[in-house]
């Protein structure tokens, strides 16, 4: 597959073009981004962080990128490699964000999922620099950038596809960005994800909520599907690493933490579901 960057980004500021001039992207207003060294951009103002440094943390960013590249989600990249190309033919040009990127690996996955004549163009977006500059020491064919949810630095009506991968799902700047036929894709955790983890790490775990069946505003439900398997995770290492990879690592208390550390080994369940919504005309 031939993997190019994404090329319509949007000033975060006055939501006008980029264009990019050297080692930087420029907007008709003069507004300007540099683009460092390692291949990635920042287009978080000031005025939208939510603290100094926001998102994951780097330690955070290097357990996870330990985890996934040790192949152990790989079942759900495949799932949603296939529910991205699903249904295009083999000469398609789209393009795809990865909202809540972290450090790429469901994009690399896409990007590996076929040998044909597809052209995608891709765009990694997080809020956490760290996880932005994790990504483009990797690859540095897509567009990475540090952004957010809230306020997408990209052009209207300009993608095909948008990813949403355990993140924060802000539907009205999905639908804005998505063409009319385009695609959202969200994965989320099931009931059973991570049960036996969390069984150790709390006192007693919280009844599951029903599932939100609510569609969300301009889209349409096409498919759910449920990736479920489970894990034998060998090494106190790799729990440890797991576990920093979650929310889960901040909501337990010290001795919920301290139980995971001193486990060796660890049989877990994984359990995600991949939903498709469908951008409306």
């Amino acid at each position: 597959m031939n993997v190019i960057p994404f090329p319509s980004l949007a000033c975060p500021l006055d939501g006008a073009p980029l264009f990019g001039h050297g080692p930087a992207w420029r907007c008709a207003a003069g507004h300007s981004f540099d683009i460092a060294s390692q291949g990635y951009g920042n287009l978080l103002p000031v005025q939208q962080k939510r603290s100094r440094d926001p998102g994951d943390s780097k330690e955070m960013v290097a357990a996870r990128r330990r985890f996934l590249n040790a192949g152990h989600y790989q079942p759900i990249a495949a799932a949603v490699s296939r529910a991205v190309l699903d249904g295009l033919p083999d000469d398609a040009t789209i393009s795809c964000l990865d909202a809540g990127c972290g450090e790429g690996y469901y994009l690399r996955q896409l990007a590996a999922a076929q040998d044909n004549g597809q052209t995608l163009a891709v765009l990694g977006l997080d809020i956490s620099k760290w996880a932005v500059l994790s990504a483009a020491k990797q690859d540095q064919r897509p567009n990475w950038i540090v952004g957010t949810n809230a306020h997408l630095p990209v052009l209207a009506k300009t993608l095909d596809r948008v990813l949403c991968m355990f993140g924060f799902p802000v539907y009205a700047e999905f639908a804005r960005v998505l063409k009319p036929g385009g695609r959202l894709l969200q994965v989320d955790a099931g009931p059973d994800h991570l049960r036996e983890l969390r069984e150790i790490i709390y006192p007693a775990l919280k009844p599951e909520r029903a599932a939100d069946q609510q569609v969300p505003a301009g889209f349409c439900r096409l498919s759910m599907e449920t990736v479920r398997f489970s894990l034998c995770l060998d090494s106190q290492e790799l729990i440890a690493d797991l576990l920093a990879m979650t929310p889960h690592l901040y909501r337990a208390s010290a001795e919920g933490r301290g139980r995971a550390a001193a486990l060796t080994t660890l049989a877990v369940t994984v359990d995600v579901r991949l939903t498709s919504f469908g951008r409306e005309a």
